[in-house]
């Protein structure tokens, strides 16, 4: 929809802007692919910590991109629930990184200090690396349910 709408594709010079977002992700030294076995609980708490600093860019995504609030705030109320789901599948839940209340803030204003000719370039990259990040955590926790018995 950012593409149809605003004309942000892949394509944009503008892209570059990526480096200065910082975005969770989930790599394979994270333990998420072929040695996911054995690095079961890292890939988890990765998961999770990763969906909480989410939470952060969702609430900017949700106070820039009036158009769509609804949309945005059961995104974030999902991803929370998610995040929390996840964290109490490891081992030790207190090791899963929970972004403080001053560096959610910290990070909130950065962001909304971006320029307006820079916003929907911005939502469009968050967006795009949180799309990212959960075709990993589904393709994880999938992979989870069929070696562990658990629910999710």
């Amino acid at each position: 929809q950012m593409c149809e709408k605003f004309t942000i594709c892949q394509n944009s010079v503008e892209v570059l802007l990526r480096n200065n977002l910082n975005l969770p992700k989930v790599t394979e030294e994270d333990g998420d692919f072929l040695t996911f076995l054995s690095f079961q609980d890292k890939c988890l708490r990765k998961i999770s910590s990763g969906l909480y600093t989410f939470q952060t860019y969702l609430k900017y995504i949700q106070d820039t991109f009036t158009s769509e609030n609804q949309n945005v705030e059961s995104l974030s109320y999902s991803t929370e629930h998610l995040a929390r789901t996840i964290r109490r599948m490891v081992i030790n839940p207190e090791e899963v990184i929970i972004p403080d209340a001053a560096t959610q803030e910290s990070l909130h204003t950065k962001l909304k200090s971006t320029k307006a000719w820079t916003e929907k370039i911005t939502i469009h990259l968050i967006l795009q690396d949180f799309t990212s990040f959960m075709e990993k955590t589904v393709r994880a926790v999938r992979y989870l349910k069929n070696t562990r018995s658990f629910s999710v």
